[in-house]
């Protein structure tokens, strides 16, 4: 029997405490923390801006490197395990590491520290299934494209990048969705953003203010999965249809474009 009973303090401390939801849903429909430099709506602007300007810079620096090396098809393996380090390393030792020389170099705290922290954690995705999708283009395709009188240039545009779109917009959305979910580190050296409501809320015991951050980073990153979700589908149709999926890491086959002159 005394596996069965549980004392009335273990029972209360199962159960959520009611007044969390009250304090979490008072902070949240308060219109007065909505407003003004520190409120809510600047605090969400912050955060997406930084997401995007990280995710921009990381498509900048790996989108051309990966296209070409995996047109090329080598030196892949070397600059896979190159561009993983990113990913190896914390990100908020990474923010750390870079924060003095943010201050020496006139950068300041927050936006720049954390933005270079971001694009390390999202170059990886986007490197590896840009090269990997590219790499693995039907080799009887791109044949078929250079027989047709296409030039290597015109085989990138038209034939790989088009075939390895499902993997290369798969990898911006990995990389999109870990950049908003981390974007709240930055709140630890000075840049406000969601992240701000969960540190001020732990410092200040407030549970409202600590529940409505991670709600809302919550939020965004889910909203984040789902535009990216429906670009996947409106960019590449062919890719949801049953026929084509592989079964492998749930990754479809993408449909063979075609060899327009």
């Amino acid at each position: 029997m005394n596996g069965l009973t549980s004392s009335p303090a273990a029972l209360a401390a199962a159960t959520p405490d009611p007044s969390l939801w009250s304090q979490f849903w008072s902070y949240l429909t308060t219109a007065e923390n909505w407003t003004g430099d520190r409120g809510i709506t600047a605090l969400l602007v912050a955060h997406v801006e930084i997401s995007v300007t990280a995710v921009a810079i990381a498509l900048a620096l790996a989108l051309v490197p990966a296209v070409l090396l995996g047109h090329a098809k080598r030196g892949g393996f070397l600059a896979v395990s190159v561009v993983n380090v990113g990913r190896a390393l914390p990100s908020f030792a990474i923010i750390a590491l870079i924060l003095p020389f943010s201050l020496e170099w006139g950068w300041g705290l927050g936006f720049w520290p954390t933005c270079v922290a971001l694009v390390l954690l999202a170059v990886p995705p986007v490197f590896t299934n840009t090269y990997t999708g590219v790499r693995d283009v039907d080799p009887g395709t791109v044949e078929a494209a250079s027989a047709m009188g296409m030039t290597p240039r015109k085989v990138v545009t038209g034939v790989e990048v088009p075939n390895a779109a499902p993997l290369i917009i798969t990898g911006v959305r990995v990389s999109a969705v870990q950049v908003v979910a981390t974007a709240t580190l930055g709140a630890l050296v000075g840049f406000r953003c969601l992240g701000s409501l969960i540190v001020e809320g732990f410092a200040q015991q407030d549970d409202g203010k600590l529940l409505t951050g991670a709600f809302l980073v919550a939020v965004l990153s889910l909203l984040t999965e789902a535009l990216f979700s429906l670009v996947h589908r409106w960019a590449t149709p062919w890719a949801d249809r049953p026929e084509r999926r592989s079964g492998a890491w749930g990754r479809r086959r993408p449909e063979p474009v075609g060899l327009d002159l």
